[in-house]
């Protein structure tokens, strides 16, 4: 992998429904890059996730990906990238180790392979006891561990990933945490969106924040305080342009001791 260019590149990236969902998002992210990419509800993240997997084909601008056009040669992309959502369909009257089995075969893996790596991440989350279990048993927090091995067996060199912490326990987000570190230290790009706002703080070397479909912001979070004193959270809230919270909240308990 050529490190000197950027792994994703975006010019201009727009899509339209039957209003504007996103609007010229300009991208430039280099390989071993951890991005926090944040915004309201509805503000265009999952959108700009869709488009960069594959999963949207109809979209205008341009989007590149390892130097390869998601137009032309989305097939090619999703062998190099890794895409965990938040809520995926789980063919969940199967077990971990045969829908891991099922997902290591779609990238062309050994199934020995397949197998030992299946294990093994999954003994990590310490799911190794569920391991021939029917996935329709499993709570939400064992359902995305699923989730997170599926989209790392193959070993991506990109991994984009929608609330990947839904769901996990304490546990389970520290590993997360320490795995996506580790990954960045191996080269790995890491485009991260979520809600934990104190998640992406810590772990992302540049917070990017979308509103209304538009960038507001790019940065590292030292940058983007130079602009909006105080946590990410508050920084978010001023930048949004969302500062009735505090109102809301109290409105709220008014209403409830009624």
């Amino acid at each position: 992998m050529d490190y000197s260019s950027p792994v994703i590149i975006t010019h201009n990236l727009s899509k339209t429904y039957t209003t504007p969902v996103l609007t010229n998002i300009n991208l430039s992210i280099q390989a071993g890059e951890i991005i926090g990419y944040i915004g309201p509800n509805g503000a265009g993240k999952s959108t700009t996730i869709k488009i960069l997997t594959g999963i949207i084909p109809d979209f205008d601008g341009e989007a590149t990906v390892l130097g390869m056009d998601i137009r032309k040669e989305v097939l090619e992309v999703k062998k190099r990238i890794g895409y965990i959502p938040e809520n995926a369909a789980l063919y969940d009257t199967l077990t971990p180790l045969e829908y891991l089995h099922f997902i290591g075969q779609l990238y062309k893996m050994d199934r020995e392979l397949i197998d030992k790596k299946a294990r093994d991440l999954l003994h990590l989350f310490e799911l190794s006891a569920y391991l021939e279990s029917r996935m329709t048993t499993f709570s939400k927090g064992m359902r995305q561990k699923v989730l997170l091995v599926a989209g790392m067996i193959h070993n991506p060199s990109i991994l984009f990933l929608d609330e990947p912490l839904s769901g996990l326990d304490a546990n389970a987000v520290i590993l997360v945490k320490e795995i996506l570190t580790q990954l960045k230290r191996s080269g790995k790009t890491i485009f991260y969106s979520s809600h934990l706002m104190d998640v992406v703080e810590k772990i992302s070397d540049r917070i990017m924040i979308i509103s209304k479909g538009e960038m507001i912001a790019n940065g590292t979070f030292e940058e983007l305080n130079t602009h909006a004193k105080g946590s990410l959270e508050q920084i978010f809230t001023d930048l949004t342009g969302n500062k009735e919270h505090e109102a809301a909240a109290g409105h709220f308990i008014d209403i409830l001791e009624r």
